[in-house]
């Protein structure tokens, strides 16, 4: 059984870090592209974030500089440090994993920048 849990969401001020954890699990998470999205309230899932297995990353314009993706393929994990947070990161994040045609999603975590 395919599952991805995230967890390390929360309520912080603008300014402030978080980390994202993604444990995956019911399939070979090397052979996966894994990506970070957020959905605000009243707007489409956009992509935050994305890490092939080799280490290759991809940032949306309004999170570079200030977001970090990384994973750790020995524990079936994929991150996401967020620096810098603004009251537009408030969102709930999701992991994705997708190898193409198969794409798998997690039950989000909830983060809420603000003061």
């Amino acid at each position: 059984q395919v599952q991805l849990v995230e967890s390390g969401g929360g309520l912080v001020q603008p300014g402030g870090s978080l980390r994202l954890s993604c444990a995956a699990s019911g399939f070979i998470f090397d052979n996966y592209y894994m990506n970070w999205y957020r959905q605000a309230p009243g707007k489409q899932r956009e992509l935050v974030a994305g890490i092939s297995s080799g280490g290759s990353t991809n940032y949306a314009d309004s999170v570079k500089g200030r977001f970090t993706i990384s994973r750790d393929n020995a524990k079936n994990t994929v991150y996401l440090q967020m620096n810098t947070l603004k009251p537009e990161d408030t969102a709930v994040y999701y992991c994705n994993a997708v190898r193409l045609p198969q794409h798998y999603w997690g039950q989000g975590t909830q983060v809420t920048v603000s003061s």
